[in-house]
């Protein structure tokens, strides 16, 4: 499968072969597979490996200390996500079998805050693991830089006006995500068809960072299982591949992933679709997968809807338009992470205020 590369120094480059170099890389690979390999990028896999065995031993911490890092009534935005937590829509409801831990290495806007309190809420943080904090924070913004030059890369690609998609990113709640796939038993791999790591699906983010991940076998790093197992990505399908390509979701060495989300795909107007991707356990016991992810989102008051000069090619797919932050909200709840009355704070509450006036005219 020929995934074009991006060179990370084109992406912050001033010099017109570069900066097309990179615009062309972007159309071919977000307008074909759907992802592009970014070579050079500020990630080291030494820091990369070091933060998920800083992430494993936070893990190892007791249940109802995990409990107090965040919680459902941040709908698990940030902090712990316990396992069997998250549902697959495609799975029909069935939940992953994986925890999980989120944080915002970026700066959060203060209104947007007070407007969308879950979606944009402070950091939690376990006591007395201030390595796994400062490298969580570090990888999540070196990756976040990448997904801007990125940004940057598909504006020009697409035709739009410098800044037309990342000046919508200020402030928003771009995310790092640590994840670990639990080790499946001897019944279990028998029957995998009933535990799902991570069923396959698309971000509804703008852009999706992927650095690689790691397998473990009894504390043991970089062991892997037979049959490969973990991360693969679907091509789009063409003409010789109805339902596209199955790729390894590992990069090349060297490289990072980049693939498009939801968010990306209406903003083009479906020039890039989102990409489908999902997780493989394993057929073998005893084996944990440990990856990171960094989202790059739409501040949540974004209107989201295809750009003007890349409406007429969307047609009415992506109509009618909704914002960012409703966007999010709605994605949340279908995975089970919001619950459902989340869905009913959208616009004012005139039910609730005549119900108090009639209530007072009728003495009660």
């Amino acid at each position: 499968m020929n995934v074009p590369v991006v060179e990370h120094e084109d992406l912050h480059s001033t010099e017109p072969a570069a900066i097309r170099r990179a615009a062309d890389a972007v159309a071919a690979g977000f307008g074909g597979p759907g992802l592009v390999w970014i070579r050079g990028a500020p990630v080291a896999r030494p820091d990369v490996n070091a933060l998920y065995d800083d992430f494993l031993e936070v893990l190892r911490r007791p249940t109802a200390e995990k409990s107090s890092w965040g919680g459902r009534h941040l709908w698990f935005q940030r902090g712990w996500t316990p396992p069997n937590t998250e549902v697959s829509v495609q799975g029909g409801g069935q939940p992953d079998f994986k925890e999980c831990f989120f944080a915002a290495p970026e700066p959060i806007d203060s209104l947007g805050a007070r407007q969308w309190p879950e979606l944009l809420c402070d950091n939690v943080w376990p006591t007395g693991a201030d390595r796994f904090r400062t490298r969580t924070l570090a990888v999540g913004h070196a990756l976040h830089t990448v997904g801007m030059g990125l940004l940057g890369a598909a504006e020009r690609a697409l035709g739009l006006a410098e800044g037309a998609i990342g000046e919508a990113c200020q402030g928003a709640a771009h995310l790092t995500r640590l994840l670990a796939y639990l080790p499946l038993d001897e019944d279990q791999v028998r029957h995998r068809d009933r535990v799902l790591w991570g069923e396959e699906h698309t971000d509804f983010n703008l852009l999706t960072l992927l650095p690689g991940g790691r397998f473990y076998r009894d504390g043991v790093p970089d062991v892997s299982p037979r049959d490969g197992g973990g991360l693969f990505l679907r091509t789009q399908p063409d003409a010789e591949h109805p339902t596209g390509q199955k790729v390894p979701g590992r990069p090349p060495p060297g490289c990072i992933v980049a693939q498009v989300g939801q968010e990306l795909e209406i903003l083009s107007g479906g020039t890039f679709l989102a990409t489908p991707h999902g997780i493989v356990a394993p057929d073998e016991p005893g084996f944990v997968r440990t990856s990171v992810a960094h989202f790059v989102h739409l501040h949540p008051k974004t209107v989201l809807t295809p750009h003007a000069t890349l409406r007429d090619r969307a047609g009415s797919r992506y109509d009618p338009p909704v914002l960012a932050g409703t966007y999010a909200t709605k994605t949340l709840v279908d995975i089970g992470l919001a619950p459902r009355e989340a869905l009913d704070r959208f616009g004012y509450r005139h039910y609730d205020r005549l119900r108090a006036i009639r209530a007072r005219e009728d003495g009660t």
